[in-house]
């Protein structure tokens, strides 16, 4: 096993693993919001297994005034077949050692009410809720 930065030219790989989590988004889509998360310096990580990508997080480095600076976990996700089998936590041990070379105070991410079990997993992992996500459609 192997825990690496994925480049651009890996984005179908990425979006096999991506799409299981982000069912309604078209590869096209996800193309074109990759390449245009890469202003804000957006970094995908894929924990490997020989060459086959096992769990994905997309995740940058963003301040604010309320969680300063810290590196923001915009997707994490582990290939179906291969949940439970603690890749995931590897993941959040990684981007734990990354976000301190960053020099970050935290590690936030978001997620749907209706994922119990992800709840579960992060909070078992040192999260804890802090804040409500609103959303207003434009």
């Amino acid at each position: 096993m192997q825990i690496r930065e994925m480049n651009l030219k890996e984005l179908y790989p990425v979006y096999d693993v991506v799409k299981q989590l982000r069912v309604d988004l078209s590869y096209k889509e996800f193309e074109d919001l990759i390449y245009e998360m890469r202003h804000i310096e957006y970094k995908m990580f894929g924990v490997m297994k020989r060459d086959e990508l096992i769990t994905y997080a997309g995740v940058a480095v963003v301040t604010n005034l309320y969680h300063k600076r810290h590196l923001y976990v915009y997707d994490l996700v582990t290939h179906e077949k291969y949940r439970c089998q603690g890749y995931a936590k590897d993941m959040l041990e990684y981007l734990h050692d990354y976000a301190k070379t960053c020099m970050c105070e935290n590690i936030v991410l978001s997620s749907s009410f209706a994922k119990e079990k992800a709840h579960e997993f992060y909070e078992k992992n040192g999260f804890s809720k802090k804040s409500f996500v609103f959303l207003k459609e434009v």
